[in-house]
């Protein structure tokens, strides 16, 4: 069921605490655009979408994001240069979600700015853009060029709150239950824990 697979690669982005997630459902239907169609209802209450981005005969890619943090992330300025250097539109982070689903569907290459959309830092994006393998400082959700520290415990947070979501949800809470809201004033991983 698409609900599980949300929760278990998608957690810190359904706590607050990322921007967005992306993961693949293999041997997928024409069901899922339903079960898609279901969630985002309940989803875009609590201020995330979820959108398939990307579609095979044999699996599809889905993106599940803030809206509102995306608009913040792709303002920086790193962002929209690396963007525009890819012949992005900036300034619109809905356009620019439409053109990476092009880039998708039509580029030989992988589009690696798609790691500004799940919200890594610009500089980290940039250097792996210009070579993925020099100046590595360590791994986790992405390839860490330049802040490793931070990095370092950005990925820790994210793994615990990956932890506590797949055993929220073991104990039987719902997809809903454990997203927050982004409306909320408080913690934002802590309201669904």
């Amino acid at each position: 069921m698409l609900s599980e697979a949300v929760i278990e690669y998608c957690a810190p982005t359904l706590a607050g605490i990322k921007t967005g997630s992306l993961f693949t459902i293999r041997n997928s239907t024409d069901k899922i655009k339903e079960e898609i169609c279901i969630l985002n209802r309940m989803l875009t209450k609590k201020g995330l979408r979820i959108i398939p981005i990307r579609k095979t005969d044999k699996s599809t890619l889905i993106y599940l994001y803030r809206p509102e943090r995306l608009k913040k992330d792709l303002c920086r300025q790193e962002a929209e240069a690396i963007l525009a250097e890819k012949g992005y539109c900036c300034g619109n982070p809905e356009g620019c979600l439409v053109q990476l689903v092009k880039h998708l569907a039509d580029d030989q290459e992988f589009p690696h700015e798609i790691g500004l959309f799940l919200g890594y830092p610009p500089s980290d994006v940039r250097s792996f853009m210009e070579s993925p393998c020099k100046g590595v400082k360590c791994v986790g959700c992405w390839k860490v060029y330049s802040n490793q520290d931070e990095a370092e415990k950005t990925f820790n947070r994210f793994r615990k709150c990956t932890d506590i979501y797949r055993r929220k949800a073991d104990s039987g809470k719902s997809l809903e239950e454990l997203t927050v809201d982004e409306k909320c004033s408080a913690e934002p991983w802590d309201i669904a824990i």
